[in-house]
């Protein structure tokens, strides 16, 4: 039987076509080997400043270039406190981000709303867990799970004015509530004689919100107290009125200089002067600065305390795949790679050990030598309570913290405080 030359044309022009197709398969296959899809994954924070926005945007970039079946897309939801109302909607609505960074205070909030994942199954069978900072572990676990890591860690330290304390006379730096309360008292000094100092030992900062709670209890936790028990508050215990009560001694002897309201993180009158102390961490301004100033280690009453500042990672619950996808980008955030770049580019500390332990964190030390005070905190540091409630009860603390600054008696004020919290839960 002859093919005609039509059929013969045709017969060609279809195995040309087929070629090309399986030419064209052959080369997507080899682009993507695997044909595996894509998780995209989505993840909120509130890093700030912007050029650390930027430092973690190249680490995220690092981690899609190395991992080609997953893509984090990081965006920037704002600062944390304006986050709130967003991500409880987010959660309500079976919208939520894949990845979250948050306050770690906010756990116990999540695991009451069922939206996170919990995450010792993953980590106890990972290489990262012996890594961490121990310490850590006091802001990721609630009910013995564990339900973040963190992304950085910091402290609570005494930044002080070395100048200052030299034209005091001051040789020997405070290690004890009444040492500090001593060389507050000859830090305030009234040049003019009118009654009113120019120069105050130490700021404090006025008001009942989360940053005086925050640098006040360096001094709970350094008296040996705690304010929950059976992860219940129990705010009116003697070590708590104790530590309370340091305070508003402080404020009696007049070696205090008053924040403005709500502000007491705000380093204006530590540069000018005006303070020769004040409590905060290494994220401060005053690090940048150009003004003198060394750290020393928060004084303590019974032992040697500080309290964590830490901002953790949650896996929001959503699906297996994107959860799973989720878990490795939490494994490359913990890595020794990714906290060595991140806590010498953020000014952070790392919360893996290898990496404070490794040559280019301690090189990064020498060239900031207070960033070792923090370090070294960071084995006494405890943290805020991690229970349902806790925006509850800093609220009803800070409301007593306020209230005793103002005059009120601890003891009174720590109690109107916890029946406040009782009224609540009943």
């Amino acid at each position: 039987m002859q093919v005609t030359s039509v059929g013969l044309i045709r017969r060609s022009l279809f195995v040309f076509l087929l070629g090309l197709f399986l030419l064209t398969l052959g080369g997507c296959q080899t682009v993507n080997p695997t044909n595996k899809e894509v998780v995209h994954l989505t993840l909120w924070h509130g890093i700030n400043p912007p050029p650390n926005r930027d430092v973690f945007q190249k680490l995220v970039d690092r981690f899609n270039q190395n991992h080609p079946d997953i893509e984090v897309e990081s965006i920037y939801a704002g600062q944390l406190d304006q986050q709130i109302p967003k991500v409880l909607t987010a959660v309500i609505g079976n919208v939520p981000p894949d990845i979250l960074f948050f306050n770690p205070q906010i756990t116990g909030q999540f695991v009451e709303l069922g939206a996170i994942r919990p995450l010792e199954d993953w980590l106890n069978n990972s290489p990262m867990k012996s890594e961490i900072i121990q310490n850590c572990f006091g802001e990721m676990e609630l009910n013995e799970h564990i339900w973040s890591v963190p992304l950085f860690a910091g402290n609570i330290s005494l930044f002080y004015r070395p100048d200052l304390f030299k034209a005091a006379g001051i040789t020997e730096l405070p290690k004890t509530w009444a040492e500090l309360r001593e060389v507050a008292k000859k830090l305030t000094i009234d040049r003019n004689g009118d009654g009113t100092p120019e120069q105050y030992g130490l700021l404090m900062p006025l008001g009942k919100g989360e940053w005086t709670v925050f640098t006040w209890f360096p001094f709970l936790l350094g008296n040996g107290g705690n304010i929950v028990e059976n992860n219940s508050p129990n705010l009116a215990n003697p070590q708590a009125i104790a530590a309370l009560q340091f305070w508003q001694d402080l404020i009696k002897d007049g070696s205090t200089k008053f924040s403005a309201p709500e502000r007491g993180y705000e380093e204006d009158d530590f540069i000018a002067g005006r303070v020769a102390m004040q409590l905060t961490g290494p994220w401060t301004f005053i690090m940048k600065s150009q003004v003198d100033y060394a750290v020393l280690p928060v004084p303590s009453n019974v032992q040697p305390a500080s309290v964590l500042a830490s901002g953790n990672m949650f896996v929001m619950k959503t699906t297996p795949q994107r959860e799973q996808a989720s878990l490795k980008f939490l494994q490359y955030v913990v890595s020794e790679e990714f906290q060595t770049e991140w806590s010498i580019s953020s000014g952070f500390l790392p919360v893996n050990t290898k990496s404070a332990q490794s040559q280019a964190y301690q090189e990064y030390i020498k060239q900031k030598p207070v960033m070792k005070v923090f370090l070294e905190q960071m084995s006494v540091a405890g943290s805020r309570p991690i229970i349902p409630g806790y925006s509850r009860l800093s609220d009803s603390l800070g409301r007593a913290i306020e209230a005793t600054m103002l005059g009120a008696s601890p003891e009174t004020a720590l109690k109107n405080a916890q029946a406040r919290l009782d009224l609540m839960r009943n």
